[in-house]
Order: C-alpha cells, then structure tokens, then sequence
C-alpha cells in the first residue's frame, strides 16, 4: 500500500501499520494510551500525520529497552503536537531519554556483577544474611533486594 503524499489527507491506519510494522489494533491500543493521535476524516476514518511513523518507531524502539508505556508516553509528551517534530526536539528529546537509559544501564550492570553472590548466599534483603545484612538493615530502606536496587550495605 503506497503513502499518500497529500499529508492535509493523512494516513490511513492501514498505511501506518504498514509503515511501521505495527499491527493495527496495537496502533489502536498506542492511540487509547495516548501515544499518537489521530483524526477523522469526512467519511470517519482515522488519519494519522507522517510523524506518528517517527512516534511509533520511537514507542517500537523504547519498549525494546524496557521502558512502559506510561515512561514512554511521557517522553513523547516533550515532542510537539500536530507538527513534525524537528532535530531540535528529538534532540531535546532524546537528553531525557538518554538518562533515563543511562540510570537502567547502571541498574543492570549492578544486577550482573552482584547476582551471583546474591543469589548464592539469600541476602535479598532477608534477616537470615549476617554478612551484609544483620538485624535486616537493609529493610529499613524499603521493599525488595536493596543491594541489587542500588543501597550499599552498612558495613
């Protein structure tokens, strides 16, 4: 199915899928999210502007990263509506989702050289751990495995 250059017609949601190898009714449910905003046209149809495939490819790419849709729909919001959005707004864009990514990075990087000490002994914050957590210290800072989320044990 070929484009339509006429973009004040817009997209059809079959066009898009096409484009972006998004299924339908996933561009249906990112619509219902309020990832991408399509209109009607006279004959009721959905329409969608040639940056919804940028949008899309963009929610494609972050969702392999790990990132929600609630994450990513606030990401998007920094992007203009009803424009195609410029360098200077991906640019812009893209800061907060490079901290964002850079914070997961250090996340995984702490799960990966801490894992198998973890695992092995049970410390994921646990009473049990004398070693790196007696009296169960690590609880006072939350819920979870504090050790691989970040906190350093009180030694």
């Amino acid at each position: 199915m070929a484009l339509q250059k006429d973009t004040r017609k817009g997209l059809s949601i079959g066009a898009l899928a096409a484009r972006t190898g998004v299924a339908v009714s996933a561009i249906r449910y990112y619509e219902e999210q309020g990832l991408i905003t399509p209109w009607r046209n006279s004959g009721g149809q959905r329409r969608f502007l040639r940056a919804d495939i940028r949008r899309l490819s963009f929610v494609r790419i972050a969702q392999q990263f790990g990132f929600t849709l609630p994450e990513i729909r606030d990401l998007l919001a920094e992007l203009p509506n009803g424009r195609t959005p410029t360098p200077a707004d991906w640019s812009r864009m893209g800061n907060g989702f490079r901290a964002r990514l850079d914070a997961r990075i250090e996340t995984l990087q702490r799960l990966r050289d801490n894992l198998d000490g973890c695992i092995g002994c049970g410390c994921l914050s646990l009473p049990k751990c004398a070693l790196y957590n007696p009296g169960d210290q690590a609880s006072q800072k939350g819920d979870g495995p504090r050790y691989l989320m970040g906190d350093k044990p009180e030694i």
